[in-house]
């Protein structure tokens, strides 16, 4: 191993390509990863922990790397983060009514997504693909356009009662999860939900809910050269060191031969890459 980087730890970045093209962010260095598929690449947990946020040590990372203090102070750590259909932005409660005007008071996507069976979720509209790549989806559809991420949030609770919110990360990293038809679900799903939707609309005003007709899913392949049989999860609280062969990148997740690792779990850990 002659090459190495060292930095504190982002989410990797990616590119909707065919397949999807990863990198690593390590402070301001950035690490292309499909091109260490198949080398011997080790990860090296320092032991110091930096907010993504305001760069102050930490003693632990909160929500996937931040200080305590920024973690309390946030909009983008409050709970409704978690549970759009709480968002209190229009109550005048909103932490950073700047960063909710920015990020909640805009246009949401409410999507059907397959990465370990057939999910709903939300997103922002600019978000689209990169949430799906985030998830591990294989194939995935917009159904609904609506204005806020209040909305998309009471509409995914709504849709929860027919379909999951959940991906089972340990049935994505196995593989790619069995083809469904997406079209055909977003319709049997609508159906179902005809007569809440039009209560919603109601509610909302009548342009707040737009059902979007006629779009393709979205097809997704990752670059992956060998799924594990068996996912063996590493953490560098409890092992500072990970190591062994690239075969794959999906979602957050790096997938060795010796295990796999979710990225975004750790971001704001100072880490050094070698290969």
């Amino acid at each position: 191993m002659k090459s190495e980087a060292r930095g504190v730890l982002r989410k990797m970045h990616s590119r909707f390509e065919n397949p999807v093209r990863y990198q690593i962010l390590l402070s301001d260095m950035v690490v292309p990863l499909n091109d260490l598929l198949e080398k011997q690449i080790k990860l090296e947990y320092s032991g110091t922990i930096y907010c993504i946020n305001c760069g102050r040590k930490s003693r632990k990372s909160f929500n996937q790397g931040y200080c305590y203090p920024c973690f309390q102070r946030l909009a983008e750590c409050d709970g409704c983060i978690i549970h759009p259909e709480k968002c209190h932005f229009d109550q005048g409660t909103c932490r950073e009514p700047a960063w909710g005007e920015r990020f909640c008071m805009q246009d949401h996507i409410v999507y059907l997504a397959n990465s370990s069976g057939l999910k709903v979720g939300i997103t922002r509209a600019t978000q689209i693909p990169t949430r799906w790549i985030d998830q591990g989806a294989t194939q995935a559809l917009a159904i609904i356009r609506v204005r806020s991420r209040l909305q998309s949030g009471i509409l995914e609770v709504m849709f929860k009662q027919y379909v999951s919110d959940r991906t089972n990360w340990r049935a994505m990293l196995k593989g790619e999860a069995e083809p469904l038809k997406m079209e055909e679900e977003a319709d049997r799903l609508l159906k179902e939900c005809d007569s809440e939707l039009k209560e919603l609309a109601e509610n909302f005003g009548f342009f707040a809910i737009s059902v979007l007709n006629g779009i393709a899913s979205v097809g997704i392949n990752y670059p992956v050269i060998k799924y594990p049989e068996k996912v063996t999860s590493f953490n560098f609280d409890k092992d500072p060191v990970v190591e062994g062969t690239l075969l794959g990148i999906k979602g957050q997740y790096l997938i060795f031969d010796t295990g796999v690792i979710n990225l975004r779990r750790f971001s704001g850990y100072e880490v050094q890459l070698s290969h």
